[in-house]
């Protein structure tokens, strides 16, 4: 499948997310994106199907995948998933604390 997101589309949420929202993006990377011990995240680039991350996880950045709940194919329905993955991590790592 190609990516249904131009580049201006991409380069405009991935900036967004990584200057305005930086601590939410470390949030979901430590939560549903499985790396507890994070310090460290940004958003990479994303698709249809899900977002990549480059995350610092003992100093080392990795980049990591984290796939959306169901396609997406618009930009209106990229932030309420983005909301919807930070609400679920919090809630995750609320339970592991």
């Amino acid at each position: 499948m190609s990516n249904p997101f131009t580049a201006d589309v991409i380069a405009a949420i991935t900036k967004h997310m990584n200057h305005d929202h930086a601590d939410d993006t470390l949030l979901i990377c430590r939560g549903v994106g499985g790396r507890p011990t994070a310090t460290a995240a940004r958003m990479l680039t994303f698709d249809g199907d899900g977002g990549d991350y480059a995350v610092t996880v003992d100093g080392t950045e990795e980049e990591i995948r984290i796939p959306w709940e169901r396609p997406l194919r618009e930009r209106p329905e990229v932030r309420p998933e983005i909301v919807r993955l930070y609400r679920e991590s919090a809630a995750a790592l609320h339970a592991r604390a």
